[in-house]
This record gives structure tokens, C-alpha cells and sequence, in this order.
């Protein structure tokens, strides 16, 4: 079995040297995704609710390339910049997977000292799906 490595043309441009996204079998490992505008290029500011909505929409881009959905997400990190965004986080979160009808994926969540550009919000993921 060979990885196939993805740079996604309708995703935000890298900030650093990586791949969007990793095919690996029945799984899509992916990279960290920010609240970058994909057609601006620009960081979304604003409260945590709207990093988190611009951060969730990167990541179906990132799905949606290598055909897979948020049904298919079995696990998430967060890294949020502060606790006490938390609550606000999970809200924006937990909507984001009920209107996709998905299931809430296993998840870890920590607060850590700084994000890229002054990112509030940065969620990796990964994606299963039975082979063909």
C-alpha cells in the first residue's frame, strides 16, 4: 500500500512545508487545519465561534478532495489558544457535525501557549472509510 500525499487547490495555501492531507488505505490523515479564508488566502478573525466555522469548512475542502465526508471523521485534535474559549468552541463544533449528520468523533482538546498567525482555533483530523 503506497500513501498518496495531497496538495488541494481549493484549500488554503500551506503556511509551512506539509501536505493538506494524507491517503493511507482506508484512512485520510489531516494536517491541521487554520481559519485561513481558501480564496483570500487571509486569516479569519473575529470570535472563536467564526475561527471555528472558517476552521470546519477547511476541513471538508481537505474531505471532500479525496471523497470522503464528516460521517467519515473517527477522531479529532483541538488546540485552542485559551480555556476559557471552550464553551464557545464547542458550540460552533457540535453544529458543524449535526448538520452533517455525522456522528461526534473521539477528540482531544488542549489549550497551548500560541497557534500560527495568532490563530485562536487548529483542528487536525482523521477520516476512515471501508476500501472499495
Amino acid at each position: 500500500m503506497q500513501a498518496q500525499f495531497n496538495d488541494i487547490p481549493a484549500a488554503p495555501r500551506p503556511i509551512a512545508p506539509y501536505s493538506h492531507s494524507v491517503l493511507c488505505g482506508p484512512f485520510l490523515f489531516l494536517t491541521g487545519q487554520m481559519p485561513i479564508d481558501p480564496v483570500s488566502n487571509q486569516w479569519v478573525r473575529g470570535d472563536i465561534g467564526n475561527q471555528t466555522l472558517a476552521v470546519m469548512a477547511n476541513i471538508k475542502i481537505v474531505l471532500a478532495y479525496s471523497g470522503f465526508s464528516m460521517r467519515n471523521i473517527v477522531q479529532c485534535r483541538v488546540y485552542l489558544s485559551r480555556m476559557d474559549l471552550y464553551e464557545a468552541f464547542n458550540n460552533a463544533y457540535e453544529s458543524e457535525f449535526a448538520m452533517a449528520q455525522a456522528n461526534l468523533p473521539a477528540r482531544t482538546c488542549v489549550a497551548i501557549s500560541g497557534l500560527a498567525g495568532g490563530a485562536d482555533v487548529e483542528i487536525d483530523a482523521i477520516a476512515w472509510k471501508p476500501l472499495d
